[in-house]
């Protein structure tokens, strides 16, 4: 794991192919519990490309200076992040 929140990424090789590729992040909380969105594709080997974009809420908890990761979610589709995003917009509105 990292010690430094910059360092923390989702970016994943495996026999020397970037599996996952991490496009960007916004870090939504920082402290004992830190919460990161990430901006992601997969590559796809069949096709020899990677996916669309995709998203994912990681939760990290730092402990003795590391950070360590302790839950994610995968938000499935631009149609689901839209979604999130008109909900929360009401909430936040009311």
């Amino acid at each position: 794991m990292s010690s430094d929140l910059n360092e923390l990424t989702i970016n994943y090789e495996e026999d020397g192919i970037l599996l996952v590729k991490e496009l960007d992040k916004e870090v939504l909380s920082k402290g004992a519990w830190t919460t990161i969105l990430y901006r992601y594709q997969n590559w796809n080997k069949s096709k020899g490309e990677y996916s669309k974009d995709m998203y994912t809420i990681r939760r990290y908890q730092k402990r003795e200076g590391e950070y360590y990761p302790k839950s994610k979610f995968n938000i499935s589709s631009p149609e689901q992040a839209q979604k999130i995003i008109v909900a929360l917009q009401k909430w936040i509105s009311n």
